[in-house]
């Protein structure tokens, strides 16, 4: 039993259960935020990936190229140092903020990818026949495309999801306290990495364990939908 304790003292993490608990509400908040800026970016991203017009196409493009082909902790520590120096901002971001922008921006351009896909896939005739009834493009959109789309790519868009919720570990690296900061904190008092990153790395197999339950129960549900 000796080496149980010496290799993981669980009566020690038990102490600190208040902070991972505390650090995991935080992911959760986070990860929620962040979910919500990719999505509606993300949205926006794919349907001006699908517009005729070649700026909109382009800057849609772009956008995700860059995400894509550099690190999120450089975008973190880019959105969080670099946007308040913009002239659209009067005052600095703080680290939560910077942390949640970087990671729906970073989050969105996948989104963006997984939802443009779900748009192309609904059938023309549905796209002209609602025309046919005199709907606008944001009312088709809105009312006919969108919902199909959304449904049609549930779950790669909750698989995109629990990347996000383990990338937002990241955002420690700017002084946002959340669960990989609950590890710092056994670290740093304690000097026990065990004790402290098994833990964290658990909890986050919980979470995907979750999130992998949720996936399969939406592929079941929408299977008519996907396929």
């Amino acid at each position: 039993m000796d080496w149980i304790l010496d290799f993981y003292n669980y009566r020690v993490v038990g102490q600190y259960l208040p902070e991972f608990a505390r650090g995991l509400g935080s992911t959760a908040w986070i990860s929620l935020l962040a979910l919500g800026i990719s999505l509606s970016v993300g949205t926006i991203g794919a349907i001006m990936r699908m517009s005729a017009n070649p700026v909109l196409w382009r800057i849609a493009a772009g956008y995700v190229q860059a995400i894509r082909s550099t690190p999120l902790l450089i975008q973190i520590y880019l959105i969080y140092f670099t946007f308040p120096a913009l002239p659209l901002l009067d005052r600095r971001l703080d680290e939560l903020e910077g942390g949640i922008i970087a990671l729906g921006l970073n989050a969105g351009a996948y989104m963006s990818e997984i939802i443009r896909a779900g748009i192309e896939s609904i059938s023309r005739g549905q796209v002209e026949g609602a025309q046919s009834v005199g709907m606008t493009y944001l009312q088709r959109m809105r009312h006919v495309v969108l919902p199909q789309a959304f449904a049609r790519v549930a779950p790669p868009l909750l698989g995109q999801t629990a990347v996000l919720i383990k990338d937002s570990s990241l955002v420690s690296f700017i002084g946002v306290f959340e669960l990989f900061g609950a590890g710092l904190v056994v670290l740093n008092e304690r000097l026990m990495p065990n004790e402290g990153f098994l833990t964290v790395a658990v909890c986050y197999l919980v979470i995907y364990t979750v999130m992998l339950s949720v996936t399969k129960f939406a592929q079941r549900r929408l299977g008519g939908a996907t396929g």
